[in-house]
């Protein structure tokens, strides 16, 4: 199976920044380096109504998309489980 191409959208990676603790924000970007692999990982799951998949990372939220014709997965969103659902007003 191709390596899936990772695209981090530029405010997920500014949300990454934002997280307080080292520990977490480097567990994240594991996190993300393994969807290259699979990324539809155990645990995936897919956002319903839309074209988007979730993933845990402890107490945060991995929001992303994923493009089988190209090989490529958009990172669009991480935030902690409290707020990563909410939409913007």
């Amino acid at each position: 199976m191709a390596k899936y191409k990772i695209k981090v959208k530029t405010s997920a990676a500014k949300e990454i920044k934002a997280i307080d603790s080292k520990k977490d924000r480097i567990a994240i970007i594991r996190k993300i380096e393994s969807l290259s692999e699979n990324p539809r990982l155990d645990g995936a799951i897919k956002l319903s109504n839309k074209e988007k998949y979730r993933v845990r990372q402890g107490q945060f939220r991995i929001l992303y998309q994923i493009f089988d014709d190209i090989v490529e997965v958009n990172v669009v969103k991480v935030a902690h489980r409290k707020h990563v659902y909410r939409e913007k007003r």
